[in-house]
């Protein structure tokens, strides 16, 4: 699909009545229409949320800064990663004076991210650029994501994870009503992104999602097991949540929270996973309070 091809089918999408859009969505990407009134599978219920799912405890969990706010009430501070300065625009160039290296990131959506590794990435014309386009956008709008039209648009910088030119492995833990099922792993996004897949035993799950599988084997973070405890906790109070990790020197951090994965328009190879996960994702689930802090895990 050419880039032409692209915005007209946005701007369709996102001037379509919200259920008209989201059945043109599924049948441009799944090859069939939904069943958005009795979902059965977990790319339907994304569908599902989109549409009928208004809980107001959403938004402020996208947020990449609130979201730290009440990951440190639930967590502890231990599990954030710090945030160097956060705003509505970029501060005055003679204000830039964030240590090397450094992320700089859009708070209100996915996939808005500039990663400086040295003075000489700090091309601030191209930056300034960038960041307007970010700021500008209406992130989840062709896609109908509700929660991100509550976002203010904002931008944020943290300190750049690990050691490499490249980002640290992402841990991507499916939660569904509180207990953890799957664990999805990415690495070298940006420039070969590969993806696998492990049961809460760590055995490898032999299906594809959004991106080509990891040629070999990975072994498991050192601290899986606070993965898990702390995916749990965070999604508790939902049927369903994505709960993204980073381990750093055997040091597990938060990523963010994600209620649409890949909003919904992401095949499973083969297509059964995606009728397995269904299943887990309970429309009926009764949200449990959000927890305060109990700062110990097992």
């Amino acid at each position: 699909m050419t880039s032409l091809q692209k915005k007209c089918r946005d701007i369709v999408l996102e001037n379509l009545p919200l259920r008209a859009a989201l059945m043109v969505e599924f049948l441009l990407y799944h090859r069939r229409f939904p069943n958005l009134d009795r979902p059965v599978t977990f790319n339907e219920k994304v569908e599902h949320r989109k549409l009928f799912d208004r809980d107001p405890r959403l938004p402020p969990l996208a947020d990449k800064v609130l979201a730290k706010e009440h990951v440190a009430r639930v967590l502890g501070s231990e599990w954030i990663i710090p945030t160097l300065w956060c705003g509505q625009a970029l501060p005055p160039r003679s204000e830039r004076h964030w240590p090397i290296p450094y992320v700089l990131k859009g708070r209100h959506g996915s996939s808005m991210n500039l990663f400086i590794h040295c003075r000489q990435d700090e091309d601030w014309a191209s930056i300034e650029c960038i960041t307007s386009k970010w700021l500008r956008a209406r992130y989840g709008g062709p896609s109908r994501e509700w929660l991100y039209s509550q976002l203010q648009p904002g931008l944020l910088v943290e300190p750049n994870l690990g050691s490499t030119l490249s980002p640290p492995p992402d841990y991507k833990v499916f939660v569904f009503a509180g207990r953890a099922h799957l664990i999805q792993v990415d690495e070298g996004r940006g420039v070969d992104h590969k993806q696998w897949f492990y049961d809460l035993d760590w055995k490898r799950q032999l299906f594809e999602y959004a991106c080509p599988a990891g040629p070999v084997d990975l072994s498991p973070p050192a601290s899986l097991d606070k993965m898990l405890w702390a995916a749990e906790r965070l999604g508790k109070p939902f049927p369903f949540v994505r709960v993204d990790l980073y381990e750093i020197d055997a040091r597990p951090l938060f990523g963010e929270l994600t209620f649409y994965p890949n909003a919904g328009r992401i095949g499973f190879k083969p297509k059964a996973v995606d009728a397995e996960l269904g299943r887990l994702w309970a429309l009926d689930y009764q949200p449990a309070p959000i927890a305060k802090n109990a700062s110990t895990t097992n």
